[in-house]
């Protein structure tokens, strides 16, 4: 299950709840659905039903982003789309880093969305030297001639590469001390996989990614359909 910190974010109007901030990207892929098949206009119970909530919910939440859309009518897809890009920053590349070259790691490098949605993966770190210093080819998901670096000095190869995200793959056991590694490295957000919550200075943005979590909340809700 997906967790984070319970600030809010400013996009420019008002302050924005976490909640509403965790959907908007959600809206976005929708309106790029809708793009793609030439919807031009869409309304906030159409927005809705691609979104998995309700007509209410979609109008609460882009109204935390100012006046958009016109009563009666709905929302200009293109328009829409773009402003939730700027919101979300993703109208600019974002430069991240992935720590942890296992199963979980590779996995996520074969994911083209990343690149697709403005985020470039520029290096990969990982602590095993039998992996260290191989080339990194996954499907044309990252450049050509990535290869894998040594942990030894990231915090040094972080602040050279510029590096924005660090996508944190490692064991539960390493990953507060490789976290704080990375802070110390210039980095202030951080998509997390091990299954623990970090502890790190307050203006760290942390988003926790627990699928253990979310198959047990599953089956949970299994268990009362029967």
């Amino acid at each position: 299950m997906t967790s984070d910190s319970e600030q809010k974010r400013t996009c420019g109007c008002e302050r924005v709840p976490e909640q509403t901030v965790s959907r908007l990207p959600v809206y976005r892929r929708c309106l790029m659905q809708a793009s793609a098949i030439g919807v031009q206009v869409i309304n906030s119970l159409q927005l809705a039903q691609m979104a998995g909530t309700n007509a209410a919910q979609v109008r609460k939440d882009l109204s935390y982003l100012g006046e958009l859309g016109t009563r009666g009518i709905g929302y200009d897809v293109a328009a829409l789309r773009g402003h939730l890009s700027e919101v979300l920053g993703v109208g600019e590349r974002r430069r991240v880093a992935l720590i942890g070259f296992g199963r979980l790691g590779g996995s996520l490098l074969g994911y083209r969305g990343f690149f697709e949605r403005g985020f470039d993966i520029v290096a990969v770190f990982d602590v095993d030297p039998v992996r260290v210093g191989t080339l990194v080819d996954w499907h044309g998901a990252v450049p050509k001639g990535l290869t894998v670096r040594s942990i030894e000095h990231i915090e040094r190869d972080l602040l050279d590469l510029d590096v924005e995200i660090v996508m944190l793959a490692v064991p539960m056991e390493v990953a507060q001390v490789m976290a704080e590694r990375v802070v110390r490295g210039g980095v202030s957000a951080i998509l997390n996989f091990a299954p623990v919550a970090l502890e790190l200075p307050e203006h760290v943005l942390v988003r926790s990614v627990d699928m253990s979590t979310d198959l047990q909340v599953l089956s949970y809700h299994l268990s009362r359909q029967g």
